[in-house]
């Protein structure tokens, strides 16, 4: 059974930082892609970035390019989000999701990704 928890989530004001972890059992990372994504209550769950854990292949939403960073720490099948600069309007309830690498082609579609975490709340405070 795949699995997905994150982790690593919770308050910080303007301007910080936060490290979001997405711990994977079930599957190795090898041949997968693994996606973040975030949701506001009321509004459609949002892609912000994924990674291609074969090769290392990463995407960004707009809104993530320059300010977050993705990376697999394979040792310990996982990967984690570095958020800086957060913003308000970063604030939402962050999920990672996991799906084989053909989502790439679409891996901004959530429909697209069949396993998800429960997720963590980032709340961003001026």
């Amino acid at each position: 059974e795949v699995q997905l928890e994150e982790s690593g989530g919770g308050p910080v004001h303007t301007g910080g930082s936060l490290r979001l972890s997405c711990t994977v059992s079930g599957l190795t990372l090898d041949n997968w892609a693994i996606g973040w994504f975030r949701q506001v209550p009321g509004m459609e769950r949002e892609a912000v970035s994924c990674i291609s854990t074969s090769g290392g292949k990463t995407y960004y939403s707009d809104s993530a390019k320059g300010r977050f960073t993705i990376f697999a720490a394979s040792d310990r099948n996982a990967v984690e989000l570095q958020m800086n600069n957060l913003q308000p309007g970063d604030t939402a309830v962050y999920f990672c999701a996991a799906a084989q690498r053909s989502v790439l082609y679409i891996w901004d579609v959530p429909g697209a990704w069949p396993y998800w975490g429960q997720g963590t709340q980032v709340t961003v405070s001026s």
